[in-house]
């Protein structure tokens, strides 16, 4: 029997149209991850052309920058794709968002918006990726609904 007409479990539980809330939360991530490498490429061309405090310091922070949005952007195809590998990047870039919205709003007030703009994509990230219907839509079995 071939595989399309015998299909295994976890496209069994991707039938039917991505949810809506599947398909937010991957847009967050994905938002997520642009922000990190506009940030990353904004500190790069600083650091090489600008007068930085420290150039050494710029390019890395760019460079850093551009390789941690690798996570939610991975994170953000893989919802998009119904991986459920791709929940548990997600989530831990929420995770990660949080103190640094926290830090942005203890800053100076020019970081306040941005505190609390990622402080409020972190978290209806959260809600939308631990969504029971996120869930299923991923082929993810909570504790007592393991197959037998």
């Amino acid at each position: 029997m071939s595989s399309a007409q015998n299909p295994s479990p976890e496209t069994a539980d991707q039938a039917g149209p991505r949810p809506v809330r599947l398909t937010a939360a991957a847009a967050l991530a994905g938002l997520e991850g642009l922000a990190l490498v506009v940030g990353g490429v904004w500190m790069l061309v600083l650091g090489l052309t600008g007068e930085p405090d420290d150039r050494q310091q710029a390019v890395t922070g760019g460079v850093t920058l551009i390789v941690l949005a690798l996570l939610p952007l991975l994170a953000a195809r893989g919802l998009l794709a119904r991986r459920s590998w791709s929940r548990g990047p997600a989530i831990i870039t929420q995770i990660m968002a949080l103190p640094v919205a926290y830090n942005l709003l203890q800053a100076d007030s020019m970081s306040i918006p941005a505190g609390i703009a990622l402080a409020v994509v972190a978290v209806a990230a959260l809600v939308l990726l631990i969504n029971a219907e996120t869930t299923r839509a991923l082929g993810i079995r909570g504790p007592g609904n393991a197959e037998k």
